[in-house]
C-alpha cells in the first residue's frame, strides 16, 4: 500500500489529504501531521477580532475531518524531513513516505524586526489565538480610544486582512460614535495602497485610495520597519508613529521543517503540477510554494497565495499523485488565478485576477453590498464542506 504523509491541517492539507483518499481510496494510507487539532476558516478572523464571531463558530476538528473517512492524524509538529530517506520526523515518531504533500503554511517571522509582534508590542490577524488576544486590544482600545496603526510590514504575502480591519474598525468607531477620537494610519511596505503583492487588480489603486480618503483614513506607502517600541513604531527612514492599538502583519518565512527544501526564506520551487522540482515524490501547495513577485518594489513585498489559490493547488496536487500512482491520465496545468471577497464594514469588495500575475486575462476590484452577503455565506458553505469531508465540492 502506498504510504502519503501530509504535513499540514489547513485548507490545503485537508483538501489534499481529502482528495488522495478520495481518489485512491483503499490503495493508499494517507496520514495527515499537524501540531492543531483544529481547522480554523482563516478569512473570517477578522470578525473574531471585531467581535462578529466567536472562535467556535469557525473552527472544527480535524480529527473529527479525518476519522470518519479512515485518514490517520498525527497530532504533532513535523520537526524535519529527509527527503533521500523519505521520512518525516516528528518529537515522538519517525513517518515513512512514498509521497509527501507540503502545505504547511507561514512561519510567522516576528523575530525579523525587534518588539513586533504579541510578544512584543503589536497584535497580529493571522492565528486563531493571536486573533483572540486581538480582540481584547480592540475591546480596551473601545474603552479608551486612541491612535490606530493597522497594515503590513516588509516581506510580508498576505495584506488582505489588514485592509478589512481599517475598514472594518472604521465602520465599528462610527456605529459607536467614537471615529473622531482614533486616527486611523494605514501603514504598509506596499509600493502603494492596492498593490496587494501582485502589482495591483484591476483599479485597486484608485479605490483604495478613493475609499480611504472617504473615510479618513491616512496611508503610508513603501515602508520597512526597524522597530517596535511601546506606543511607538520606528521606520528604517527615522519617522516615528505613535499608536495605541497597532495591527502589524509580520515577515512570513517557511516554517524551519521544510526550509532546507526551499530557497533562502523557506520557499520551495515548483513544477506546473506543485511537485518540487528535485524531489518529484513530493507535492508543494499553498504558503510554501515559491512565486516570483511580478516587480520589484522599494520595499521587498511577497506574492500572497490566498485560501482560493491553496484549494486549486492541492485538488491539482492530489490528482496528479493519484495519476501516478494508478497509471490514469495526468491532468493538465491549470491557470493560478485569484478571486477574494474583502469585507469593508458597511459593504465589501470582490476582487479578481486571473492569472494571478500581470499581464492579465481578467482584473477587477468591484463595491457591492452583495459581496458581503457572498462572503458570509461561503464562510458557512465551506465549513459545511469540509465538516463533511466534501473536498470535490467547489
Amino acid at each position: 500500500m502506498v504510504k502519503i504523509v501530509v504535513l499540514g491541517g489547513s485548507f490545503g492539507g485537508l483538501t489534499a489529504a481529502l482528495e488522495l483518499k478520495r481518489r485512491l481510496a483503499g490503495r493508499a494510507e494517507v496520514t495527515v501531521v499537524s501540531d492543531d487539532d483544529r481547522f480554523v476558516f482563516l478569512p473570517s478572523l477578522p470578525w473574531v477580532i471585531m467581535g462578529w464571531r466567536r472562535p467556535a463558530d469557525i473552527t472544527l476538528r480535524v480529527s473529527d475531518i479525518l476519522s470518519p473517512r479512515g485518514i490517520a492524524f498525527v497530532n504533532e509538529a513535523a520537526l524535519a524531513i529527509d527527503p533521500e530517506a523519505r521520512r518525516v520526523a516528528t518529537a515522538h515518531r519517525q513517518l515513512a513516505y512514498d509521497y509527501l504533500v507540503v502545505s504547511t503554511g507561514p512561519r510567522l517571522a516576528f523575530d525579523e524586526i525587534p518588539g513586533l509582534g504579541p510578544n512584543g508590542h503589536t497584535d497580529c490577524a493571522f492565528t486563531l489565538d493571536h486573533a483572540a488576544k486581538t480582540a481584547r486590544a480592540w475591546k480596551a482600545i473601545l474603552a479608551d480610544p486612541g491612535p490606530v496603526v493597522v497594515g503590513s510590514s516588509q516581506m510580508v504575502s498576505c495584506f488582505g486582512p489588514s485592509y478589512e480591519l481599517a475598514f472594518e474598525m472604521d465602520a465599528e468607531l462610527r456605529r459607536r460614535k467614537l471615529r473622531h477620537r482614533v486616527p486611523i494610519l494605514y501603514l504598509t511596505s506596499e509600493p502603494y495602497v492596492g498593490h496587494m503583492g501582485v502589482g495591483g487588480l484591476g483599479n485597486s489603486r484608485r479605490f483604495f485610495e478613493d475609499e480611504f480618503a472617504e473615510r479618513e483614513i491616512k496611508s503610508l506607502v513603501n515602508q520597512a520597519i526597524e522597530e517596535v517600541a511601546p506606543g511607538e513604531i520606528r521606520l528604517k527612514d527615522g519617522t516615528r508613529i505613535p499608536f495605541k492599538f497597532a495591527m502589524i502583519a509580520p515577515p512570513f518565512t517557511g516554517v524551519e521543517a521544510v526550509k532546507p527544501l526551499g530557497n533562502p526564506r523557506g520557499f520551495i520551487a515548483v513544477d506546473q503540477a506543485y511537485r518540487h522540482t528535485k524531489y518529484h515524490n513530493i507535492a508543494v501547495i499553498g504558503v510554501a510554494v515559491a512565486i516570483a513577485p511580478p516587480e520589484p518594489t522599494p520595499v521587498p513585498v511577497g506574492v500572497p497565495k490566498t485560501g482560493f489559490m491553496t484549494i486549486k493547488m492541492a485538488k491539482l496536487a492530489a490528482h496528479s499523485l493519484a495519476a501516478e500512482i494508478t497509471g490514469g491520465p495526468a491532468p493538465g496545468p491549470e491557470t493560478l488565478s485569484v478571486l477574494c471577497m474583502m469585507d469593508m464594514g458597511q459593504t465589501a469588495a470582490l476582487m479578481k485576477a486571473s492569472p494571478l500575475l500581470p499581464p492579465r486575462q481578467e482584473s477587477y476590484t468591484k463595491k457591492g453590498w452583495w459581496v458581503k452577503g457572498m462572503k458570509a455565506g461561503f464562510e458557512r458553505y465551506f465549513l459545511y464542506k469540509m465538516r463533511h469531508g466534501y473536498s470535490q465540492w467547489p
